[in-house]
């Protein structure tokens, strides 16, 4: 696993060297018009937004006091949930590129990272090449990590553990000159258990792959809430994103080992009304090196009315900047 150091100089060089001759030139801009990153940005994914009422993604974020975001990228390079006033975005040409870094900067927040959703199985050369692409797009306006789905379908677990493997190299290998970190997201039956992330990340051997961590699915697994931190801790030095949410179950369960999924849907909770202890969660991860964001990722925004979003998104923003702000 790579140590805090290391993080710190992968994090310092994503974004530097971009393909291309336009590529380089808005990468360049990017970085001297850029603050230092915040380490522990409060954000949130950018399908939340929409909740709020507000029409333009960014006015939302301000609303909400976010720093930052995580932008969902669809196969055809288009941003779905990413809003501005002319409409959506999209990035398959230079201008487009150039349109999204300039209202980053216009709004004064960060995209802490792009979310594809995979299908390692069904298509790995596919995979392979967008997750190249994406690389390079990301590289060009400082988006440090890509969050991965590695989900199977049919292939029994040994099996897609080797096809996994074999494709996740090869985009290590084929995105080398970006420094820009992939980040598989603990989710589903597969990446929540360490019987298969361990080998996977053993198995493909780079310092550029790591997690997105999603600090409520370790637990909506079934684990003890005590197992929960151990887990944390054991992969915190691969962390280069995160998913913050949070559970609620009842005081006799916490402790108790769970069948997966279990009344997720009645026990959801906000970041600050939930089980977690994100207190513990930020030290973890600060003690490890991590330096990248708190990503807010609220699953019962839908049960909320707009105004209900935005009181619930505003007041876990401010949670997580007091928390960032403590020893």
């Amino acid at each position: 696993m790579p140590s805090p150091s290391t993080r710190r100089e992968f994090l310092g060089h994503a974004g530097r060297c971009c393909l291309g001759a336009t590529a380089a030139s808005l990468c360049c801009r990017h970085l001297q018009a850029a603050a230092a990153p915040t380490a522990f940005c409060a954000a949130v994914r950018d399908g939340m937004l929409r909740s709020t009422g507000e029409k333009d993604s960014w006015s939302a974020l301000k609303l909400i006091g976010a720093e930052g975001v995580e932008v969902d990228v669809q196969e055809d390079l288009t941003l779905p949930a990413l809003r501005h006033g002319a409409g959506k975005y999209s990035l398959t040409t230079d201008a487009g590129i150039e349109q999204l870094r300039k209202d980053v900067a216009a709004a004064g927040r960060r995209i802490t990272a792009f979310c594809l959703r995979n299908h390692f199985e069904e298509r790995p050369e596919v995979e392979t090449a967008l997750c190249t692409r994406v690389a390079r797009i990301a590289q060009a306006l400082g988006v440090p990590a890509i969050r991965l789905d590695v989900v199977p379908k049919q292939l029994a677990r040994p099996e897609f553990l080797k096809l996994a493997i074999r494709t996740l190299g090869k985009i290590v290998a084929a995105s080398e000159s970006t420094g820009v970190a992939f980040a598989v997201e603990n989710h589903g039956t597969t990446t929540n258990d360490p019987a298969f992330l361990q080998p996977l990340f053993a198995g493909v051997g780079s310092q550029r792959l790591g997690l997105t961590l999603d600090t409520g699915n370790f637990y909506w697994f079934g684990n003890p809430l005590s197992k929960v931190y151990e887990l944390y801790e054991a992969f915190a030095p691969r962390v280069f994103h995160t998913h913050i949410k949070s559970i609620r179950y009842p005081a006799e369960s916490r402790e108790k080992q769970r069948p997966v999924g279990w009344k997720y849907d009645d026990c959801e909770a906000a970041i600050d009304r939930g089980d977690i202890d994100f207190a513990r969660v930020v030290a973890i991860l600060r003690k490890a090196g991590y330096k990248n964001d708190l990503c807010i990722e609220n699953e019962f925004l839908g049960k909320l009315s707009p105004a209900g979003t935005v009181e619930t998104l505003t007041r876990e923003v401010q949670f997580l900047k007091r928390l960032r702000g403590q020893a």
